[in-house]
């Protein structure tokens, strides 16, 4: 397997993955809409995006995306690893991990403080993976949502 930055030419191989990892958290998987995100992110370098590879093909193993963003008591970088997701048939082959590995020497490189992640309470295989690339789990910050509605 190898790891490579995504770019606009990898849209028609990634999106079709990017849908399945939508619908994994119940949203509808509105492809279109999908890539179009995808596209924007890379566009205008909002994103970093890594792909998991076959050797052998150009077959899409699975992904993760990062997001920049800044910790002003640190006045350092922090990248939120936003998604991630590994393709149904490459599972327990390290994907995850070799992703992660992938998006932990890049937050080094760019003199980063930290990353931050967030799951579902109920993902015990993700909170593993994440718990043996060095996450650990936050204890000095809650974390709360406000929901905006687009109506």
């Amino acid at each position: 397997m190898r790891i490579v930055q995504a770019t606009l030419e990898h849209l028609d191989l990634l999106t079709p993955l990017f849908v399945k990892y939508r619908e994994f958290y119940n949203e509808l998987p509105y492809p279109e809409s999908s890539r179009k995100f995808l596209e924007k992110r890379l566009r205008r370098k909002e994103s970093v995006i890594y792909l998991a590879l076959a050797d052998d093909e150009d077959k899409l193993l699975g992904f993760c995306q990062l997001y920049p963003s800044y910790s002003s008591l640190s006045l350092k970088r922090v990248w939120i690893l936003n998604d991630i997701y590994v393709a149904e048939e490459a599972r327990r082959q390290l994907v995850a991990d070799r992703l992660l590995h992938t998006a932990k020497q890049m937050a080094k490189e760019t003199s980063a403080v930290r990353m931050r992640v967030a799951t579902s309470r109920d993902n015990e295989v993700a909170q593993k993976v994440y718990e043996s690339i060095g996450f650990i789990e936050d204890e000095q910050f809650k974390n709360y949502v406000l929901p905006i509605n687009s109506d």
